[in-house]
């Protein structure tokens, strides 16, 4: 999820291109007899390119309308490709379910989809005003059920720290107003409302409105819980010398994979003084520092990668630990369930 001038909301918009894939290509060595889990599917750039080389893809994405547009695949590579509509919390359930478990390898891209960006009736993005939704799955409490029946305080902290706007307070103030008015409805609605309360900043990039929609799109989808979890899974479902790629677009989501590696790849340390350390066995090994930002020439073809991290390890043949997750340390907010109009 990047900030990136020529994106008003991270991940987008080069559409169809899959961002550091020659990167995740060598960390995941796909070939013939090999099974790969694509866990975010997206417009199947990564899935595309593992099929290509032979290997055997679970692709698994919760929007129908990605699956639908993924469906022409299934016969051009001959029972090779498997497409599952649900989360990629669940990989490892679908996996086992899908008869693909272990997996030898599985990628992660975390960031929305430039076809979401590109719908305006997905309401994710400002470019173009549509109805104030962000549902990856088209289901559930929307980000106009957030932004008009939150409490002032809730948004205050949605904003402030999925969004890590430094003026949410601000922000939030100028939503309540609005919505006392009329019902805040559509996308231009929102942005107008941001922009207003917060104005033009000086050596900005971004539109004042970036930070406010990232953050309603994160809470609506609950990205950061699925991300989490889907680490743990991942963990689960992959062999021993499978490989774990994660490619993130914003700090939020790279803080929790580097949390992630950093919490099973360090081994247990002793001194003199204590020499006796005891501790649960690395269930990851990193190599070298287990992260690379995308080329230059990259990042100058596709915007999109300019905030783009890579970061992967290879799992030991040690036990998946337990599935906790507060070694993320993810933020306590809103109850979602609380803000449905049904």
């Amino acid at each position: 999820m990047g900030d990136d001038v020529n994106s008003d909301i991270a991940g987008g918009p080069a559409r169809h291109v899959p961002v550091m894939l020659n990167e995740v290509l060598s960390a995941l060595k796909p070939a013939s007899g090999r099974t790969l889990v694509d866990g975010t599917f997206g417009a199947g750039g990564y899935t595309t390119a593992l099929l290509n080389a032979g290997a055997n893809v679970l692709a698994i994405d919760r929007d129908p309308d990605a699956i639908r547009d993924g469906a022409h695949l299934l016969d051009a590579y001959a029972g090779r490709l498997t497409l599952v509509l649900g989360e990629f919390s669940n990989l490892d359930t679908i996996a086992i379910d899908q008869d693909m478990a272990p997996a030898d390898g599985i990628v992660l891209d975390i960031g929305v989809s430039s076809m979401q960006l590109d719908q305006a009736e997905r309401g994710f993005s400002f470019r173009n005003d549509g109805p104030l939704d962000m549902r990856m799955s088209q289901s559930g409490v929307s980000a106009a059920d957030v932004v008009n029946h939150a409490a002032q305080k809730d948004l205050t902290r949605i904003i402030g720290i999925l969004g890590e706007e430094k003026k949410a307070s601000r922000v939030s103030g100028a939503i309540v107003k609005a919505r006392e008015k009329s019902p805040i409805s559509t996308t231009a609605q929102l942005a107008k409302i941001v922009e207003n309360a917060l104005g033009g900043r000086k050596g900005e990039r971004i539109h004042p409105a970036t930070r406010t929609f990232q953050a309603l799109r994160i809470f609506v989808n609950r990205e950061l819980e699925q991300l989490g979890l889907a680490l743990l899974a991942a963990e689960r479902l992959l062999k021993a010398g499978g490989t774990l790629a994660v490619v993130t677009f914003h700090s939020l989501e790279d803080r929790m994979v580097k949390l992630f590696f950093k919490d099973r790849a360090d081994a247990p340390s002793g001194s003199r003084y204590m020499p006796e350390v005891k501790g649960e066995a690395m269930t990851f090994e990193l190599e070298g520092r287990g992260m690379r930002k995308a080329s230059e020439a990259e990042s100058e073809l596709n915007p999109r990668a300019r905030s783009a991290k890579l970061r992967w390890g290879s799992r030991t043949q040690a036990p998946a630990r337990s599935s906790d997750l507060s070694i993320f340390g993810l933020p306590q907010l809103a109850s979602l369930q609380s803000l449905s109009r049904e």
